[in-house]
């Protein structure tokens, strides 16, 4: 409602916008005409033509963030104008020139009509699109939420509610004739203060976002370990829906209904399966699991997910694996395929490379679990690792209360080995850390240039959770690319496991790497993806897990060495 009220304001608010003079003495000349013949058709032309500027404005800037990494730099540069001209009269003249030149036009045929309903609806589109270009900060980051997010039913309804914000502050000028026009004309000084303002709140918030303030500080709090933190802030958020009728329970307690299993028609395709419905899926319980092959939370979740499945499948469990992708090369059909087969998944896969159904369940997390049952109702989620007998409590529970009977007992204890075995529990352990300059953190050795090759050196010491890069690389803003052999990356960790996510060449080359730990081989220390000596090879876009000690997990120093040019890092997790 907060959302709703502060949209109808923003587009109430429109009317001081200074580049809306220039029609407005048109608006006024038809305030003694008849409101249904001239003023109504007026707002419908001026809200039609806001919704189409808008939805075009956020069908455009989501395809541009789904299209590539480029995207979210694109809807960065566009907020940034925005507050720019908030700041400057002259530039959103400069900016509002087109519009202002097409808005008169209409405007003088429509004045021009035989006081016709048309005419006075080529009006309202000449408003229309004489307010889209200076409407201010509100739609602006309606626009741009939109772009981020992707368009939704949320964002169209937030933008209609704005359009009418609109159409009420035109109305009540029709209403009261010139008297407004002149009212506004001395208000506009104070405007362009309130204006100034909030470009700066803008342009403060462009800065924020770009400085990596959203994904990093955030994400710093978010430390393994905090599953149960977070989910009580997210339920204190957003209080848990009433109870719902059904006796179903876990640990004593009635399940509440969370909602509505949403429409999986967003899905760019299906593995092992064809397209499924939450129709089809009526009469079943239904466990849908957000994962993306690269996530070590989601890899470590993974095997009890199987279990369920293999446990449960022959009386009436669905589980449907939703992969949402968080790099670019997770999208591609063919890796997903390629781990699907390689970790043995054995049930439905929907591919949610658009981030369909991620929206459609307001879903925020890898992995994340939504229990269905047979009514089609959310009736429990997870998010992150941990909860599995819970889990497993409201799977039997939701079964039972569906009808079916002689359900098995017991808890699933599936045997996760190599990088899906089970985490260490070490709280203090190294946190995630991203190696594009995007995300990344704890970098020491000075700065990383982006987006251009950079002869880096590794400092002489680092200190706990410090990484640092060595050689010729190439800094993205998702991950670095090598440009010689030889190059080397270095991080002071904590921790029984070290996995980090890596690529082969550009044309698919292996690329033979060596790992050592304190200037030694690793010995018993390696990975699953390396031997006694450290080698190994890169072979396809993936987690790779590089140390495993075998006794502990105390404080190392890993060390990384590329024997052949071309590899791609991404991020390191830890175990």
């Amino acid at each position: 409602m907060f959302l709703l009220l502060l949209a109808y304001l923003g587009g109430a608010l429109t009317i001081l916008s200074p580049c809306i003079l220039p029609v407005l003495p048109f608006v006024f000349a038809r305030a003694d005409r008849p409101f249904l013949r001239n003023g109504l058709p007026m707002l419908a032309g001026m809200a039609v033509t806001f919704a189409l500027v808008a939805t075009l404005a956020a069908v455009g800037g989501g395809w541009a963030v789904h299209a590539n990494q480029a995207g979210r730099a694109v809807a960065l540069v566009v907020l940034a104008v925005l507050g720019l001209s908030l700041l400057s009269t002259r530039l959103a003249r400069w900016l509002a020139r087109p519009f202002v030149a097409l808005g008169n036009r209409l405007s003088q045929r429509s004045t021009q009509g035989a006081g016709s309903a048309w005419a006075a609806a080529g009006l309202g589109v000449a408003t229309g699109l004489l307010w889209a270009p200076c409407a201010g900060p509100i739609l602006g980051l309606l626009l741009t939420g939109a772009a981020l997010q992707g368009a939704s039913a949320t964002t169209t309804l937030l933008l209609l509610v704005y359009a009418a914000g609109a159409a009420t502050s035109l109305a009540l000028a029709l209403a009261v004739g010139g008297r407004v026009f002149a009212l506004m004309k001395r208000s506009l000084g104070v405007g362009e203060w309130v204006r100034r303002g909030l470009g700066v709140a803008v342009l403060a918030g462009v800065l924020a976002i770009g400085l990596g303030v959203d994904t990093g500080l955030l994400t710093r709090v978010s430390l393994a370990g905090s599953n149960g933190i977070e989910q009580k802030l997210i339920d204190a958020i957003s209080p848990k829906p009433a109870m719902a009728a059904a006796a179903t329970t876990v640990s004593g307690e009635a399940l509440p209904v969370e909602g509505e299993l949403p429409s999986l028609a967003g899905a760019t395709g299906w593995l092992d399966s064809a397209a499924l419905t939450p129709q089809a899926l009526r009469g079943k319980v239904v466990l849908v699991d957000f994962w993306t092959y690269s996530c070590i939370n989601c890899l470590r979740a993974l095997p009890y997910v199987e279990a369920w499945q293999q446990k449960y499948k022959d009386h009436g469990l669905v589980v449907i694996g939703v992969h949402t992708p968080e790099f670019a090369f997770e999208k591609d059909p063919a890796n997903v395929a390629a781990a699907v087969r390689r970790l043995g998944v054995a049930y439905p896969v929907a591919l949610d490379s658009d981030y369909a159904i991620w929206r459609a369940f307001n879903n925020q997390y890898w992995p994340a679990d939504y229990f269905i049952d047979a009514q089609g109702r959310i009736r429990h989620h997870y998010f992150g690792e941990g909860g599995y007998k819970e889990g497993e409590d409201v799977i039997r529970q939701l079964l039972a209360a569906a009808g079916y009977k002689n359900l098995p007992g017991g808890y699933v204890q599936p045997d996760g080995r190599g990088v899906q075995a089970s985490a260490s529990g070490d709280s203090l352990r190294s946190p995630e850390t991203y190696v594009g300059y995007d995300r990344a953190e704890h970098f020491a050795g000075g700065r990383l240039a982006g987006d251009h090759a950079f002869d880096y050196r590794a400092p002489s010491g680092l200190a706990l959770n410090e990484w640092s890069l060595a050689g010729r690389w190439t800094v993205h803003a998702s991950d670095a690319v090598l440009e010689r052999a030889d190059g080397q990356i270095t991080f002071r960790f904590r921790g029984r496991d070290l996995n980090l996510v890596l690529g082969p060449t550009a044309d698919s080359k292996p690329v033979r790497f060596r790992v050592s730990l304190d200037g030694k081989a690793p010995g018993a220390d390696h990975g699953t993806d390396t031997d006694a000596q450290g080698n190994g090879e890169v072979t396809s876009q993936r987690l790779y897990q590089l140390v495993r000690q075998h006794a502990g997990n105390g404080e190392r120093v890993f060390t990384i060495t590329f024997l052949d040019p071309g590899v791609r890092a991404y991020a390191f997790t830890f175990g």
